[in-house]
């Protein structure tokens, strides 16, 4: 798809991939809205954007707020217009140090299921009708290798991303013929804040800079078209990963 002049939405925007992504979108002429659930990070993500030219906008608003999303949505419409691109990448760990299954409550698994499927569903419900009427739109799903292997202790977050996958497909077979478009990109492993609670003994040097991943993404969303619909990638190789 075209970014110069699309609306972009970007859930989790205040920092990491989120506001990296924000940037990369804006640079190459996207009208962008940065969503995430602190205020001030945000509106620095959104200021850094702006100071290097590019348009953004900062929402307060979290994703896993069943009552939050219509006005979310109505609000980045009244800022940018109709939402051309939405991106879920807000992401929540659960509780951290990660813990097995065995030793998860109910409750946090509801948590994590609720901002990292349930909310990208009730979101993409809310503006893929408008993508629908336009025949075009591209809706796109942060991912996780956690989300195709098993890893002891993600289970709660590798569950969530393996459903974010699923409805990626589900909706673009769904939609198939509509002009709406539906991938699932696997970043990697990055230096980002999630990764450091999650993994901090990690090696840092090692892992990707957000702003080189953003940079493949955004490579990933003009070349959309070329990649069947509910696809998953992954952005270090844009190999198809299933």
């Amino acid at each position: 798809m075209r970014i110069g002049g699309a609306a972009a939405l970007v859930t989790g925007g205040s920092r990491g991939l989120g506001a990296a992504l924000g940037g990369e979108l804006a640079r190459r002429g996207a009208r962008v809205v940065l969503v995430a659930r602190g205020g001030e990070p945000l509106e620095r993500a959104a200021a850094a954007i702006r100071a290097a030219g590019g348009e953004a906008h900062a929402l307060v608003a979290d994703v896993a707020d069943k009552e939050a999303v219509y006005p979310l949505v109505g609000a980045a419409t009244a800022l940018v217009g109709p939402i051309d691109l939405l991106v879920h990448n807000a992401s929540a760990l659960g509780p951290v140090p990660l813990r097995p299954l065995a030793e998860t409550e109910c409750e946090d698994l509801s948590a994590v299921l609720e901002a990292n499927l349930v909310g990208p569903f009730r979101l993409t419900k809310a503006v893929v009708g408008s993508m629908v009427l336009r025949g075009a739109g591209l809706v796109l799903g942060v991912s996780s290798d956690a989300a195709v292997t098993g890893y002891p202790g993600w289970g709660a977050y590798g569950v969530s991303k393996a459903g974010l996958d699923h409805l990626a497909r589900t909706w673009a077979a769904e939609l198939a013929g509509t002009g709406v478009h539906f991938l699932s990109v696997d970043p990697g492993e990055m230096d980002t804040l999630m990764h450091a609670q999650a993994m901090p003994e990690a090696d840092r040097s090692a892992l990707a800079d957000p702003r080189a991943v953003a940079g493949r993404i955004a490579d990933i969303v003009e070349n959309a078209e070329s990649f069947a619909s509910g696809s998953r990638l992954e952005a270090a190789s844009w190999r198809s990963a299933g």
